[in-house]
């Protein structure tokens, strides 16, 4: 009789392009969160080789070359501090974060899109205390037309948040998706909870 013995399979090498690295300020935090700063496993290199930046971990995965094995960095801090923007940047995501990912008319969250308060055409600015998150059947009733002639008010007043306002909250309906398990705690986020839709905020890790 003959016995087959069955080999283990062998895990799949990652590739390197599934490893960027989370590029922390000097004072080890992100250098932003939406999008969160992080730079592929070659830009990550070449700040390791200019002595720019400090290796805080590393992945499991090595590379190399003919006269050398470098571990690739999961997470890396700037050597020189940079000022953050006080300002978040006008963006869709942004603004939507802004309005939790939710209409500002009637609070659905699905197929959002734009919505300016005053209409374009009646001299409305694109900006954000004049845009809000809206969706697409709320946005195709009000059309160009101003709020009190279809009883249309936005939920909360259209503001400009600060950038620490845009960071990870609880009830925010967006996970950042590209997540590590080692970045949990530079990033101030313990988990992302799918039921709940929600982030569970973490004690920021302190060098």
């Amino acid at each position: 009789m003959t016995i087959h013995v069955a080999q283990p399979r062998q895990a799949q090498p990652v590739s390197p392009q599934a490893c960027p690295a989370l590029v922390l300020n000097a004072d080890y935090r992100p250098l932003s969160y939406y999008p969160l700063s992080l730079w592929s496993w070659q830009d990550t290199i070449k700040a390791v080789c200019l002595d720019r930046v400090n290796i805080v971990s590393h992945y499991d995965r090595t590379i190399r070359s003919p006269g050398a094995e470098i571990r690739l960095p999961s997470v890396v801090s700037l050597k020189t501090f940079i000022q953050p923007s006080r300002e978040p940047a006008f963006t869709r995501f942004n603004v939507f974060l802004r309005d939790r990912f939710c209409c500002q008319y009637c609070g659905a969250r699905e197929d959002l899109t734009f919505d300016h308060v005053i209409p374009r055409s009646k001299g409305g600015l694109t900006t954000w205390g004049n845009v809000v998150a809206a969706c697409s059947p709320c946005n195709v009733r009000k059309a160009d037309r101003l709020p009190a002639q279809v009883k249309m008010f936005p939920l909360q007043n259209p503001m400009r948040r600060a950038c620490m306002i845009c960071m990870p909250m609880a009830g925010c309906s967006r996970p950042i998706t590209c997540m590590k398990a080692g970045w949990i705690i530079f990033t101030g986020t313990a988990s992302w909870s799918r039921d709940r839709g929600t982030f569970r905020p973490a004690m920021r890790w302190q060098p």
